[in-house]
């Protein structure tokens, strides 16, 4: 099968999310294509370009659906809600990704051009609600790097430990309303509510309508 970007983009993001980032390399990419090195080089020129490819894919896709998302609110929607839109279509799309969240957090750090259109618009939801413009950067980050610690815990592949109803007793007893909030919510309206909170925060940045 002919080498193109797109089919070492697939192998790049099939090793990553195996490997991690220090676990990446073109060798490794070109076995899995069943290449030579050497000849993936004509399509990407190093390690540092395939990242900089694979997060913009990932992020292009997000800023796709968040299109959509935004698509699909209300004419008159709020700026809250055109933030939910899209910030849980970005989680949606990370999750599809095995690793997309380190490769979230890393896509700026490479230029990826998707992942800055996604701030980019973000941003703009954000100057249009009046948020302060000293405030506009941090408010992003929050909301950016709350969807990467958020996802990065869902894809965490920590090691399974056997919980007996003892266990579970014990820790009622002593941690009871910790127990209580775990178990509130599921990991989908857990997120919804959390951006939902970082919303509300951002609304006291908006100054107040003159009465």
């Amino acid at each position: 099968m002919k080498l193109t970007a797109d089919r070492i983009i697939d192998a790049g993001m099939a090793v990553f999310a195996e490997s991690g980032y220090h676990g990446l390399s073109m060798r490794q990419v070109a076995e899995r294509l069943d290449a030579q090195a050497g000849s993936l080089y004509y399509h990407v020129p190093n390690k540092g370009a395939l990242l900089q490819l694979m997060a913009d894919r990932m992020a292009r896709h997000a800023y796709d659906a968040g299109s959509t998302a935004l698509a699909a609110l209300p004419a008159g929607a709020g700026w809250q809600a055109r933030v939910e839109a899209q910030v849980l279509a970005l989680r949606r799309t990370v999750l599809r990704h095995p690793g997309g969240a380190i490769m979230l957090a890393d896509s700026p750090k490479v230029l990826s051009t998707g992942a800055l259109s996604l701030m980019e618009r973000l941003l703009r939801t954000l100057t249009d609600a009046d948020v302060p413009a000293e405030h506009l950067a941090v408010a992003v980050d929050t909301l950016l790097s709350h969807v990467t610690g958020y996802v990065l815990q869902e894809q965490s592949d920590s090691p399974a430990v056997t919980i007996t109803p003892e266990n579970v007793t014990t820790l009622q007893e002593r941690f009871p309303l910790t127990v209580a909030a775990a178990s509130a919510h599921d990991t989908d309206e857990k997120f919804t509510r959390s951006v939902r909170l970082l919303c509300a925060a951002i609304q006291n940045l908006v100054p107040a309508s003159p009465g």
